[in-house]
């Protein structure tokens, strides 16, 4: 049962991979450029992409492409949590915690699942 949670997560990195590789090439071609050189990803803390799996997928699918070469440049903000019985916003690290000021569990995500780019480099 761990190989296929494996595999799935897996192949979620790989159709990420391949949605920056589509945004990438798409850019880069409507400004007519000649290359890719780096792009900037926010992936939060809390998401369950992998950054060396991304890189693994770039590195082998970006070959023979207008990003072949480029360099992938992760940010990976901390996870937020806002409590829902006394509104305190806090950071949370890697386990859930319940909420410092109040002790309650009734807690929300703010941020940290996310991903997107942020920044595409291109030379024209």
């Amino acid at each position: 049962m761990s190989q296929a949670s494996t595999g799935s997560a897996t192949m979620h990195e790989l159709a990420v991979t391949e949605s920056i590789l589509q945004l990438a090439a798409d850019t880069a071609r409507e400004k007519q450029a000649e290359r890719v050189t780096d792009i900037y990803l926010t992936i939060g803390k809390w998401s369950s992409l992998v950054d060396d799996s991304i890189q693994f997928y770039w590195d082998h699918i970006s070959q023979g492409t207008i990003c072949e070469g480029a360099q992938l440049h992760f940010n990976r903000p901390p996870a937020v949590m806002r409590c829902a019985d006394c509104g305190r916003q806090y950071e949370v690290d890697e386990d859930l915690k319940p909420c410092p000021s109040c002790g309650s569990v009734h807690l929300s995500l703010i941020s940290g699942d996310e991903m997107q780019v942020d920044q595409i480099e291109i030379n024209s």
